[in-house]
């Protein structure tokens, strides 16, 4: 099968110089080939975006926000082969998909409220017969960059929004599980949405580095790993654009000793191990304040032992394969390396059984005890199921191993003191808190980001701040003459 762009509406028919394959994560069999967007190709994607724009900026505020919701109507009724999509190329179990297509629809039915969120302000007789107001208009093409882990979830963070503030969209989304964003154009196209407003782009670095360069894209959003993020937020600010880069993550959960240790250890198991952690939410590291160690070790152990690993589609498994062979090899290197390093290996998911084909990228969940913050599995965003438990005497060496940390993305408190949660929540420096929540992903009307390395920019995903980063503020001052008088002017000079 081969999966080509989307451009200008409908499927691009070029010649195709570069292409990738894509897998079935579960069988590790390939199950089709990708199309890598040349520079050129990014081109032709940016330049039918932006002939959109003329007409699309146009459009008004009804117009919008009836695509948005007939694309709503569409997703809802549809999300089950989204989430089938999403299963077969990036591998998490079917009901993890379900949850990130639903997750997807909040933030569809946020920017459904695009006439209410685009409201200006107002100030009558700022000075003598004078008015000033503001409005907030779009920016023109914007890029979307998004990750693997979640293929149909991180594009609808930022489309929607950038569309129904009045911008088209050229959407790069991750070649190792591409299909998904080429579904939600089809049903973009399908609720009514221009040609051209959104067009998706295949390929790798080479065409992430023309939508940055590009003078005609004014904004690129990404999320993906530190490193990458930083790239993309010094080089699209060197050109002139506006970026809000989403980096990597450590995140932690700190457990007090007056918490629910059966609750804390569920938390920490779903976690840890949805998605076979692949996820930017993820907690890799769990922060036992004394006495509570061994007995949640204990717990979580035992948690680990029923997870069942197999293929998403198979009825049971709650925890599937790695996206590819690669990256299940690297995390496996870090097993290797923690054991080294002298970490106490309580469950080695190395040799797990799994309920599917042994040709899938499988790698079980791995519980490590006894880790320290000078250990790679602890200093390193491993994006895979590998949970790690540091040991400390106080709450205060707790909330310093968090600070510490250059990630600031999301953590968590498990207790039963109000006052020590609150406490940890105006303390801790990170973007996004749970208290007695293993996962603290806004809802819609909030904004996602974290603080430190997990964030390049100043505005945080979906929500207030995604609205903010799709439009500016213009500023109009205006004076009229009263035709009560004929148009005389009252006491200050005519208008020329």
């Amino acid at each position: 099968m081969r999966i080509t762009h989307w451009i200008g509406g409908k499927p691009w028919t070029g010649a195709v110089e570069r292409a990738g394959e894509v897998h079935d994560p579960a069988t590790g069999r390939v199950s089709a080939r990708v199309d890598f967007a040349s520079a050129s190709v990014v081109d032709e994607a940016v330049a039918a975006a932006r002939e959109a724009y003329t007409r699309w900026r146009g459009a008004s505020l009804a117009q919008r926000a009836n695509v948005m919701f007939a694309f709503r109507e569409l997703l809802n009724a549809r999300k089950g082969e989204l989430a089938s999509i999403v299963t077969a190329e990036h591998g998490k179990v079917l009901p993890d998909a379900m949850g990130e297509v639903q997750r997807a629809l909040e933030a569809v039915e946020f920017a459904c409220g695009v006439p209410h969120l685009l409201k200006g302000g107002f100030s009558e007789n700022a000075s003598t017969k004078v008015d000033v107001y503001s409005i907030r208009q779009p920016l023109g093409v914007v890029g979307v960059v998004s990750p693997f882990n979640f293929p149909a979830m991180v594009p609808l963070w930022f489309v929607p929004n950038a569309i129904a503030c009045g911008n088209t969209v050229v959407l790069k989304p991750s070649e190792k599980d591409p299909s998904a964003s080429v579904f939600i154009a089809e049903l973009f196209a399908e609720a009514g949405l221009p040609d051209g407003v959104l067009n998706v782009v295949h390929g790798d670095k080479v065409a992430v580095d023309r939508v940055l360069e590009h003078p005609e894209v004014k904004a690129v959003s990404f999320v993906g790993s530190t490193p990458v993020a930083r790239h993309v937020y010094e080089t699209g600010t060197r050109h002139g654009k506006r970026v809000q880069a989403l980096g990597g993550a450590k995140n932690h959960m700190v457990v007090l000793p007056d918490a629910d240790l059966d609750l804390a250890a569920d938390a920490a198991v779903s976690a840890g191990f949805g998605s076979a952690g692949e996820r930017c939410m993820a907690i890799s590291v769990v922060v036992a304040v004394d006495p509570v160690g061994d007995e949640l070790v204990a717990k979580v152990a035992d948690r680990i032992a029923a997870l069942k690993v197999g293929d998403g589609r198979r009825a049971g498994c709650e925890m599937g394969p790695l996206i590819t062979g690669e990256h299940r090899d690297r995390v496996a290197a870090y097993v290797d390396a923690g054991v080294a390093e002298g970490a106490r290996l309580v469950v080695d998911g190395r040799d797990r059984p799994v309920d599917g084909d042994p040709s899938g990228f499988w790698l079980g969940s791995t519980l490590f005890d006894h880790v320290g913050v000078d250990m790679s599995v602890y200093r390193d965003e491993i994006f895979g199921p590998v949970l790690s438990v540091l040991r400390v005497p106080t709450y205060d060496e707790a909330l310093e191993v968090v600070n510490a940390n250059p990630y600031g993305n999301g953590t968590a408190v498990f207790t039963n003191d109000g006052g020590a949660a609150r406490r940890f929540q105006n303390e801790v420096e990170v973007g996004m808190v749970g208290v007695n929540v293993p996962i603290p992903v806004p809802v819609s009307y909030y904004s996602f980001g974290g603080w430190k390395d997990s964030l390049f920019g100043d505005s945080h995903a979906y929500g207030p701040d995604g609205v903010h980063f799709f439009t500016r503020t213009k500023v109009v001052t205006g004076r009229w003459l009263d035709p009560s008088h004929g148009g005389v002017n009252l006491g200050f000079p005519r208008n020329t």
